[in-house]
């Protein structure tokens, strides 16, 4: 199965998992909660299908590589403890709380989720002394005496021997205790992820063209040689940096990043062409709808692979304005519902000095500080989430600095310039919003003009549908060139 599968499978499971009967216990006993098992080549995303789970289903996460773990640091540490049984003293080992058990209870206490996912990662790569207890952890959930709290779902990872030389082969007794999916390298699923990842134009334009570089591992005489999926995520996220940066990418770099000697040239001498492409094709000129004849001309006699090249530079350059346009939104709308119960705070005020507006907006940011790092903390907050409350909390700390600076000292004197600065975010937010609404028209009607319907056209519809933050704009905003092609296709 590919990764997206695997994903819906464990979301199904931790879901069944989790469900109660009408007295509050979980409705499958613990001994017959089967820790899922992902077992696949390295660098797929296995990691990652977690860390959205998590996020997706308001979970706690709690991540653990085992190859590093002995039996003390699992099992915890012996000590002697003193007994009396029928009158008689006897002295009798224990064992101090599992490291692993341990941060599970103390993730519960930073981020008051009592609910999670133990995600156990390089499983099959255990030391030999802790083996044997594994039997044990799988079918009980525990670890010496101590056992994971209930409400925690086990899902656990590793790769086939043929890739890890430290991977110990399950036996039929270990794998019957578990939910074993096996997944497979699929570049259609990753791409889809990596749209909504905002993965580089010219990684995601290079893998169009040349699928079967997307993940690849051989045995050379060099030595192993390897891309995958994790690589090539990795990749786009230092590239993004050095074009911030004004560093060049070349060769050097990308080696870094994917280990094989042809793919890594081969992408060095496209991602040069990309940039070519860009500077040729002046997309800015193409979403203000002023492209030029050189342009056109251009655009009309491209072979196939620069045509691909010219929708991702599109498709970039537009995905980059929408996700901003967007963001910005959803933090006014997260906003305007702090703004709603600050404004009641206010009015109720009974008496009020000079700092009394000032100390309710500072309680108002520490509240959402507090609750941002209680979800940061249990690894369940995706990235765009975490940047609307951030965004939220700097407004809050901006009003509070404008009405300071303002010498306002009545609430709704104070409250009236919130607003007021709230009403200039919401219409410079809509002035964008309609800018960009322009330019993705310009930009649906430049390819039907160079391209028609075919192929280059379903690429930009794709693309669009898939990714969150363009599938948002458009449904608040509208596109009618987008939903006359949607539905064509």
């Amino acid at each position: 199965m590919n990764i997206q599968e695997a994903k819906e499978q464990i979301e199904k499971a931790v879901k069944i998992y989790l469900s109660k009967d009408q007295y509050g216990s979980y409705r499958i006993p613990v001994v017959r909660q089967r820790p899922v098992f992902l077992l696949g080549a390295p660098g797929i995303g296995k990691t990652a299908i977690m860390e959205q789970i998590a996020q997706e289903m308001d979970l706690a996460l709690v991540s653990y590589s085992m190859t590093h773990h002995t039996r003390q640091s699992a099992l915890g540490l012996p000590f002697i403890s003193h007994k009396n049984y029928g009158g008689t003293e006897f002295d009798v080992s224990e064992y101090t709380m599992s490291e692993i058990i341990a941060s599970v209870y103390e993730m519960m206490e930073k981020s008051g989720k009592k609910e999670g996912i133990l995600f156990l990662d390089e499983i099959n790569c255990v030391s030999e002394t802790l083996a044997p207890s594994m039997l044990q952890f799988l079918q009980f959930k525990t670890f010496g005496k101590h056992r994971v709290p209930d409400g925690w779902v086990i899902a656990t990872a590793g790769n086939p021997p043929q890739f890890n030389r430290s991977v110990r082969e399950f036996d039929v007794v270990t794998l019957d205790r578990m939910k074993v999916l096996e997944v497979d390298a699929d570049y259609p699923t990753w791409r889809k992820y990596a749209v909504n990842r905002g993965i580089h134009g010219a990684i995601l334009t290079y893998l169009d063209i040349k699928k079967n570089d997307f993940y690849v591992i051989e045995n050379t005489v060099d030595g192993k040689s390897y891309v995958t999926a994790r690589g090539w995520e990795d990749l786009s996220e230092i590239i993004y940096l050095y074009e911030e940066n004004g560093f060049a990418v070349d060769e050097t770099l990308i080696a870094q990043y994917l280990r094989n000697k042809r793919i890594c040239r081969e992408f060095a001498s496209y991602y040069d062409l990309y940039q070519k492409y860009k500077r040729d094709y002046r997309v800015q000129q193409i979403l203000s709808g002023q492209a030029d004849a050189d342009i056109r001309d251009r655009a009309k006699k491209a072979g196939f692979d620069e045509r691909l090249s010219l929708i991702g530079l599109l498709l970039d350059a537009i995905q980059a304005e929408i996700r901003v346009n967007v963001e910005q939104e959803d933090a006014l709308r997260k906003l305007l519902l702090t703004l709603k119960d600050l404004k009641k705070t206010l009015a109720d005020l009974p008496q009020w000095d000079h700092d009394t507006v000032l100390n309710i907006l500072r309680a108002n940011w520490e509240s959402l500080q507090t609750m941002l790092e209680r979800e940061d903390a249990a690894d369940s907050i995706s990235p765009a989430e975490k940047k609307e409350y951030q965004m939220v909390i700097e407004t809050l700390q901006q009003d509070a600095k404008a009405i300071h600076m303002a010498g306002v000292i009545r609430p709704e004197d104070a409250f009236a310039l919130i607003k007021e600065r709230f009403d200039g975010e919401v219409a410079r937010m809509k002035s964008d919003r309609a800018g960009i609404s322009e330019k993705l028209s310009n930009l649906f009607r430049f390819v039907e003009k160079m391209f028609g319907a075919g192929n280059e056209m379903l690429v930009l519809v794709t693309d669009l549908t898939v990714n969150y933050n363009s599938a948002a704009f458009i449904a608040r905003c509208g596109c009618k060139e987008y939903e006359k092609y949607n539905k064509k296709f």
